[in-house]
This record gives C-alpha cells, sequence and structure tokens, in this order.
C-alpha cells in the first residue's frame, strides 16, 4: 500500500497498558511516539521509519499540531480550549480537534478524556499501475439506467485526489448547465482567509472553472476518473456515468501520492480525522441545499487489532443514516497471499518473506504461546533465530527487540505484544524485520510458526508472502481477510469489483489483454474477507475491470510519455483544449458504480439508510456463483443490479404480478411531448408484440397489442397520466422483452 507513514510508523512503538506510564495508553500509537519523541533525539524516535518520516521530524521547529479524534465524557469542548485545541467539529462524545503535539500528555491525563486517535496520513489509493487497463464501453454487464432516475435532485459526493474540474462531462448533456457545486481542495496551499482547517474551498462554476484543478492535478488523476463514473454526462460519448443527472461535490484530499506537494511541517495536520471531515464537507453542503447524498470513497488502509480505527468508525457512523450514505473500496490485495491460519494440532505453517523495499511486516494473534522461527537460507549454511511469544510477554514493554549481521547486512528483528482490542483473552504480536537493502532477495528469509497446541492466525501488512524450493513446505497463505479501512467499517458499504471484459484496443490501435476474470466472477484482485473481527464484507459487488471514463487533461498535458496514456481510449477537443477518455481497473472503480446507483435510489426514496441498501442487495442483488450462500466474503450480497433495486425501493413488484425484472436490451422506451410513448427496437420484431403501461400502484394504464414488421412505434397515452409509470414490452425474444420506468411530464 502506497502510504506516507510506513506500517512501522503505526505498529512498532505499540506499548501494552500495563507497561505504560499514566495516561499514555489513551493515545494511538503514532500520538504516542510524538509524546515520548519530545524527549528523545530524532534518530531514536524514528528507528526503522522511512525517509520521509525522518524529514517530517528534522524539520520541526515550533509547535507542531496534529488533527486527531478525541472522545471526551463532559464538556469537551471547555477542556479543549483550555489546552489550546481548535474544536473542528463534534460527534456526541466524539471530537475532531486540531491539537497541539506539547499538550497531548496533558489531554490524555485528564480523567474525563477516553482515547485520542490520529492513525495513517493519507489513505493509499485503490489501484496500481498494472491494473489500469484499456477497453470499450463502460459498464458492460450493468443493466442501462431507467430514465426517470438519473441521480437529479441528489448530491453525488467523491473524495479522492487528481481532479480536472474542466472536463466536459462534468456539465450537463447539453453543455450548458456547469454540475460540480463545490471543491474542497484540502492540499491547496491558497488558504488566507480561508475558514477550513487546511486548503481551501472553491463555491462558484467561475472560482471552479478558472482554477481548472485540484493543486496535484498534475501528478494525478483517479479522482478525475472516479467522478466521472459516479456522475459523468458522458459529453456525448458512450461513457455517461450513472447518476448523471445529479449534483457534484468534491473533497480532494491528501494520500501518499499527493505528500510532497505538502509542507513537511503540515505532514501532521492530515491525518483520517481529517478524512473524516471531508466527508462531513460533503454532507454539510448536501443538507444546505435539502438535498439527499451518497459519497464514494476510493481510498484504504489495512485494519489494525489496536482499535486506533475505532473513533473513525463511530464518527462515520454519526455521519451516515437517512439520506446520507458512504459507499467504499474494498480493495485490491487478492491478487497475493494475506492471511494463514494454523490450527490447533498442526505442528507448524509458514511462508517465505519477500519485498521490493528494505523490510516486511505482518500480524499474528493466539491465546496460545507459540514459537516464531525466522530462518536466514545463506549458500554458507542457514542462520535460524527461535523466538517464543511467552518469553516476549515476559520482556519489558513487550517488545521484542534484536539485531543479527547476515552475509555483512544488519537486520532488525522487532516483535511487539498486546491485547486484541476485539477479544482481551487473545494476544496480538506485530512482527517487523528490516535490514540494509531489499529484503528477502539476496538472502531468501523463512517464518514459521510452531506449535502443536497453538491456534494462531497471520495476516500480512507490508511485503509478500512467497514459496522457495528451499522449504517446500512452507505454503501457508490465502488471498483473504484483506478487506480495508474505512470499507471495513460497520456503517460503510464496502465495494468489490467483477470482470467482464479481457481486452481492448487503445487510441494507438494497440489490443491488449487484460484477464481478471469473465461474466461477472469476481476479479481476482478483488479484496476478501472477513473483517479482522469477524464480519461479513465486501457488501456488494459491481464491474471493476476496464472501465472507461474521463482522463484528467492536465495530467495528460504535464506528462506526454506516461505510461498511463496508453490506456487512453480516444481524444476529442472542445474550446481548443484535448479532453479524453481512460480505462482504469480496481474496486476503486466499483464503488463511484455502486456510489451512482444508491444515487439513483435516493432519488426514489431521499430518506434511504444504509441498512436499508443492504436489505436491498439482499432481495436484488445477481448471484455469479449460485453454489454459495449469500451474503459471503468473496461477493457479499452479490453484484449490484440498479434496475430492480429501483423497482424494490418503488415496491412495484409487490403491486405487478408477474412483471418482469429486467430490462430489456435491444429496445428503447421514452416520452414525446407528454403525450405519446417511444418504443424503438434495434431489429424491427418478427412477430405481433405487446406493450403494457402500469403506475407504481399496480394499476394497468394501458394494454396495446402493435403489428410486427416496424423498428419505430408512438403509443398514445391516457391523457391523466403522469409521473413515474412501468412500461412492460413483451415479445418472442428475451433481449426485447422487460420493463422498464419511464417519467410521463404534463
Amino acid at each position: 500500500m502506497r502510504i506516507l507513514f510506513t506500517v512501522m510508523m503505526i505498529w512498532l512503538f505499540v506499548l501494552p497498558h500495563s507497561a505504560q506510564r499514566q495516561g499514555l495508553y489513551k493515545l494511538s500509537p503514532r500520538l504516542r511516539e510524538m509524546v515520548l519523541a519530545e524527549g528523545r533525539a530524532p534518530h531514536a524516535a524514528l528507528h526503522g521509519a522511512d525517509d520521509s518520516s525522518r524529514r517530517l521530524f528534522a524539520d520541526r521547529g515550533g509547535e507542531i499540531h496534529v488533527c486527531a479524534f478525541i472522545k471526551i465524557s463532559g464538556d469537551g469542548s471547555e477542556l479543549l480550549a483550555s489546552h489550546g485545541c481548535k474544536e473542528l467539529a463534534r460527534f456526541g462524545q466524539v471530537y475532531i480537534a486540531d491539537i497541539p503535539v506539547t499538550r497531548l500528555r496533558q489531554l490524555a491525563d485528564h480523567h474525563a478524556v477516553k482515547c485520542i486517535e490520529a492513525n495513517g496520513h493519507a489513505s493509499a489509493l485503490m489501484d496500481t499501475t498494472s491494473l489500469i487497463v484499456n477497453a470499450t464501453p463502460a459498464h458492460e454487464g450493468c443493466r442501462p439506467l431507467p430514465q426517470a432516475f438519473t441521480g437529479q435532485g441528489v448530491v453525488m459526493g467523491i473524495m479522492d485526489i487528481g481532479f480536472d474540474l474542466t472536463h466536459p462531462t462534468f456539465f450537463d448533456a447539453a453543455h450548458e448547465q456547469y454540475r460540480i457545486k463545490r471543491l474542497w481542495d484540502q492540499i491547496s496551499p491558497d488558504t488566507e482567509g480561508s475558514p477550513l482547517y487546511v486548503g481551501r474551498d472553491y463555491q462558484t462554476q467561475d472560482e471552479l472553472l478558472t482554477l481548472g484543478r485540484s493543486y496535484d492535478g498534475l501528478i494525478a488523476n483517479h479522482g478525475t476518473h472516479t467522478l466521472a463514473t459516479a456522475g459523468g454526462s458522458g459529453a456525448g460519448s458512450p461513457y455517461r456515468g450513472v447518476a448523471y443527472e445529479s449534483d457534484l461535490c468534491v473533497v480532494a484530499n491528501a494520500t501518499n501520492e499527493n505528500a510532497h506537494l505538502i509542507p513537511s511541517s503540515m505532514h501532521d495536520r492530515y491525518t483520517y480525522a481529517v478524512d473524516a471531515l471531508g466527508f462531513k464537507y460533503i454532507f454539510d453542503y448536501a443538507d444546505q441545499v435539502g438535498k439527499p447524498c451518497v459519497i464514494s470513497f476510493s481510498e484504504g488502509s489495512v485494519q489494525d487489532f489496536l482499535g486506533y480505527d475505532q473513533l473513525y468508525y463511530e464518527v462515520l457512523d454519526s455521519l451516515t443514516g437517512p439520506g446520507h450514505i458512504i459507499v467504499a473500496s474494498a480493495g485490491n490485495a487478492s491478487l497475493w497471499n494475506t492471511y494463514f491460519h494454523k490450527a490447533r494440532g498442526e505442528e507448524s505453517a509458514g511462508t517465505f518473506l519477500y519485498s521490493f523495499t528494505d523490510h516486511v511486516s505482518m500480524v499474528m494473534k493466539s491465546r496460545d504461546d507459540f514459537d516464531i522461527k525466522l530462518v536466514a537460507y545463506r549458500s554458507t549454511g542457514d542462520t535460524t533465530m527461535l523466538i517464543s511469544t511467552g518469553d516476549i510477554l515476559q520482556l519489558p514493554d513487550s517488545q521484542y527487540v534484536d539485531t543479527t549481521k547476515i552475509d555483512g547486512r544488519q537486520y532488525v528483528f522487532h516483535i511487539d505484544a498486546y491485547p486484541s482490542c476485539y477479544d482481551a483473552e487473545e494476544m496480538v504480536y506485530d512482527a517487523y524485520f528490516s535490514m540494509l537493502g531489499v529484503f528477502g532477495a539476496s538472502v531468501p528469509v523463512s517464518i514459521e510458526i510452531i506449535g502443536r497446541e497453538a491456534d494462531v492466525e497471520a495476516y500480512k501488512l507490508d511485503g509478500y508472502w512467497v514459496t522457495n524450493d528451499l522449504n517446500p513446505h512452507l505454503v501457508a497463505g490465502t488471498p483473504t481477510h484483506n478487506i480495508n479501512s474505512p470499507s471495513s467499517a460497520p456503517a460503510v458499504i464496502s465495494v468489490g469489483a467483477t470482470s467482464y471484459r479481457t481486452g481492448f484496443t487503445n487510441h494507438l490501435g494497440h489490443y491488449v489483454s487484460y484477464d481478471q476474470g469473465t461474466g461477472g466472477q469476481r476479479g481476482y484482485y478483488s479484496s476478501v474477507g472477513p473483517t479482522f473481527d469477524g464480519r461479513t464484507k465486501p457488501d456488494v459487488m459491481a464491474p471493476g475491470t476496464n472501465i472507461v471514463a474521463a482522463a484528467n487533461s492536465f495530467f495528460n498535458e504535464a506528462n506526454p510519455t506516461s505510461s498511463s496514456m496508453d490506456s487512453d481510449i480516444s481524444y476529442f477537443e472542445v474550446d481548443g483544449r484535448t479532453y479524453g477518455w481512460h480505462s482504469k481497473a480496481g474496486t476503486s472503480m466499483s464503488s463511484p458504480i455502486v456510489g451512482g446507483a444508491v444515487a439513483l435510489w435516493l432519488q426514489a426514496k431521499p430518506d434511504l439508510t444504509p441498512d436499508e441498501v443492504r436489505a436491498v442487495f439482499s432481495r436484488t442483488c445477481r448471484h455469479h456463483d449460485t453454489s454459495l450462500t449469500y451474503p459471503n466474503n468473496e461477493y457479499g450480497y452479490g453484484e449490484i443490479d440498479v434496475y430492480r433495486g429501483l423497482l424494490d425501493i418503488l415496491e412495484v413488484t409487490d403491486h405487478v404480478p408477474g412483471l418482469s425484472l429486467s430490462q430489456p436490451q435491444a429496445v428503447r422506451v421514452w416520452p414525446q411531448s407528454g403525450r405519446q410513448l417511444c418504443v424503438a427496437f434495434d431489429e424491427a420484431p418478427s412477430q405481433a408484440f405487446s406493450v403494457t403501461v402500469y403506475s407504481l400502484s399496480g394499476q394497468q394504464l394501458l394494454s396495446q397489442t402493435l403489428p410486427a414488421g416496424q423498428a419505430f412505434y408512438t403509443i398514445e397515452m391516457p391523457l391523466a397520466t403522469a409521473g413515474v409509470v412501468v412500461v412492460q414490452v413483451t415479445t418472442g425474444r428475451p433481449s426485447t422483452t422487460g420493463s422498464t420506468l419511464v417519467r410521463i411530464n404534463r
């Protein structure tokens, strides 16, 4: 995962509750280390940390502030003010506050403070270069959208990076109405007069189009694609987004990809708490204009057993509810093994460790004592270390640290122990192994969990688990238990990816094959549950492989030789500027598809809740593998069916017995002049067919049999007909039989 501060910063400095100084147990690891570092030299505080973290500490001179969640009983506002903190938002007992680092210890020692949490810097994006490929139409396998529901009257929110605000797809289909209503650019340096915690916002069409792009728009393009996938009009192309008439509200946040644009003295301000403020910003705008809102978030990071996502999850739970829904990408971690289980009765289980960097990390948890065997396979003889977890628990602060030289290179082995936040009887062991060089390259290293009486689970963090003929018995691992946070949060709709297309022709005329599955099966990369606390995730699936949407023209202009442009489908010009369509793959793409679908559902039922959305999934999703029980940890409730979901929400299926639950594929139906219904076939029907029109209450308004032989028909509607109606077309062919929703205006 591409995060600014490595997993080391979150996991390395964990101290178990029983061994900490007063109040420190209330701080998450990152905050705890800030407090401890106040009295230590920077190099000691940053043992094992990456270069960017070292620069951060080296640049600290003066008052450093951090944005954090803090849970306080009683009058939290007064307590925060008395400690020089700025209250940014409140959700019951949980506050988001700007806190001077020098005040963290005093706050932690206060009896009213329950915990303070600030983990993560920026969440890692859910797609990588290896997952970006070209394709043609974006939504193969998805039902076409009903004309009556296009997202009109709904706010579609996106928090991401790399936005081209000028792309024609962000206007309406006629290129007359601009649809981006707000942008909060959290990393913008133009902060003069801004009331926001970081960056600034832009609220008018002139401001947004003059700005042209988010501050990171020359180096990133991800947000342009996700915003267009959720709500782009298509600008006359086939690449129309799902909720193409919704209002768009955007937050450009901080991630590892754009972190170098932020002054190092400001890095501590960018945490999960700022992401939470971004969600709040979008929902606040929707409330101001009196519209329901769904937000799609295609970023995430690893879960933990420390419990330091819990305040974040509490805030997400407070933010969501009737008319406030968040969907997030599940992650792309299932291309490699991420979990293994050494069951009681098995003598051992293990794997080889490898990384493209200087370190690997993993987590093990168990109620039982067990041994950890590390072997370095040298040409001159193996080096073996055997570490007892029982011995680790007896060490000061339950921290094991050892260093050794192997073939002239120094290796550091660091293991911390603490109780699981989900089950205090289970001990968790965070293992961080590093060296000078590429870990596991010149000297293969294996890890083996040993103990016939122990039941142990292991989770991969950084690096990879691989096999090696040096010990063919160490083959443990499955690609599961890798849902990312905050997609793992109970309040968030977690979205995995399905696959249809396996190849494409790009703008150069080159054909590229990229096979991640076909026919709606789970994309091989799409993350798999359960969550670390055992809940079923993802919740739902949507197409995520080879999805075509808008390209960032500013990125293309600044990076004309970038390999990512090989994924561009085509280009066009508007007002002398070259725009394009680009294909990506990953759960980053499936999340905004579900976000757009939920926007259509909110148009039908503005007070829809996250639990009601899941209930709709349970009744209407398609099941690729009928041998499975749904929901499950591969597909959740299944692949979203936008149309069936609308019928379910509108309760049409309860009123119209025998109604087809699918839309016809080769026939289009639309109103004309308020009095006529137009029916157009791709191919003229070869036999007579029927058209029946129902109200949403189930009343039959019209039934007519029409002759064969034409491709286009018009039907006169009853004078009193108005509003949304259901039109059922019945022919002798499956592709031209089905129902659709149409809005009749008077």
